[in-house]
């Protein structure tokens, strides 16, 4: 890869792993991690954990903070990945007005899958309860947003190697 800065975001419904492979892959390019999550105001965490799907209202404000933050990143001369769900096409519109050359790896994996990992994961406000809602929600990235798409039942490291890769044949 070149040493331009890059901005990717890793996309998908919850429990595809995004975090996971987002750390991995920000590990492996010496890029900044950003957890999506984190910039969520206290009003959609509350939301979310009463299991209450979010609107396109509630996600607006939290997708601008995460653009004017991958625009802070990329003027500093940083590369960035960024966990996000990104579900919707206009989402993902809203985050390359920060980041115009934005590269989505978008993790993809069964209902059962996710269904699965959500009912192991402890900790997280986010309920299993909202899969249906963010599966009904999700937008695939048309083949002009030239997103990556990977089958989130492989292993980390092989998740990593494989948006590595994909990542360098496909330059922006």
């Amino acid at each position: 890869m070149n040493d331009a800065p890059q901005t990717i975001v890793v996309m998908g419904v919850c429990g595809c792993g995004k975090s996971v492979l987002g750390e991995g892959l920000a590990r492996a390019l010496g890029a900044s991690f950003i957890e999506g999550d984190a910039f969520h105001p206290p009003h959609n965490v509350q939301r979310m954990a009463a299991g209450i799907a979010l609107s396109d209202d509630d996600r607006q404000g939290w997708l601008e903070a995460l653009a004017t933050e991958l625009a802070r990143q990329h003027a500093e001369g940083r590369s960035t990945v960024l966990a996000c769900s990104a579900l919707k096409r206009r989402y993902r519109d809203v985050l390359r007005k920060g980041a115009p050359a934005l590269r989505c790896v978008h993790l993809a994996g069964s209902r059962a899958l996710l269904a699965s990992r959500l009912a192991a994961r402890r900790g997280h406000y986010m309920p299993a309860s909202l899969l249906d809602s963010q599966l009904a929600t999700l937008e695939v990235p048309g083949p002009d947003e030239r997103a990556i798409t990977l089958d989130a039942s492989a292993a980390p490291d092989t998740l990593v190697q494989a948006a590595l890769a994909q990542l360098k044949a496909t330059p922006p």
